[in-house]
């Protein structure tokens, strides 16, 4: 696909500056993802890399949807999208992305998926209180760990850690308690 004809603001270096190949990103993101992905995932995974501009990736898909090769299921709170049969085909010429972008695209949108899985599955729950926060962290209904903090940076950041890897956490507290 030649030519640059959509905006750069935003685009890391090999991201996408081509209307056509922002669309055939977005097919290729619906089609590789396991559940698909709902519109607000969409634009995280491409804005967390720079793979393409915010507004004509969020153009891009409303053309998409308007077209028909792309479908709104609203009956998920999140709203999901999939490809129609039309968008499939769209879909195929994926070969036409750099391959770096479908790699990092799709790195990131099972990197997503994944922390918003252990977000639902691992409440992690900061409470505020006078002089620092307490990091509340329930897992699988075996352990509730109760942190406290010094502050609400500190806080997030216990929050992020947790959620990066809630198994080791389990783990290591059970190893040094046994």
């Amino acid at each position: 696909m030649d030519g640059y004809d959509a905006f750069s603001a935003g685009v890391e270096p090999g991201g996408l500056r081509n209307r056509n190949e922002i669309k055939v990103l977005i097919a290729f993101l619906l089609k590789n993802t396991e559940r698909g992905l709902s519109r607000r995932q969409l634009m995280e995974v491409i804005q967390r890399e720079g793979l393409a501009n915010y507004f004509e990736a969020s153009q891009a898909l409303e053309s998409l949807i308007e077209g028909g090769s792309v479908e709104v299921d609203k009956s998920d709170d999140d709203e999901l999208l999939s490809l129609t049969k039309a968008g499939k085909t769209a879909a195929n010429i994926e070969d036409e992305l750099p391959r770096a972008v479908r790699d990092k695209a799709l790195a990131t949108a099972e990197e997503l998926l994944k922390q918003e899985r252990r977000m639902k599955e691992t409440p992690v729950e900061i409470i505020p209180l006078e002089n620092g926060c307490n990091v509340k962290f329930t897992f699988n209904d075996l352990m509730t760990l109760t942190l406290y903090v010094a502050d609400m940076e500190q806080a997030q950041s216990v929050r992020d850690k947790i959620l990066a890897d809630p198994e080791s956490l389990y783990s290591a507290v059970i190893e040094q308690l046994m």
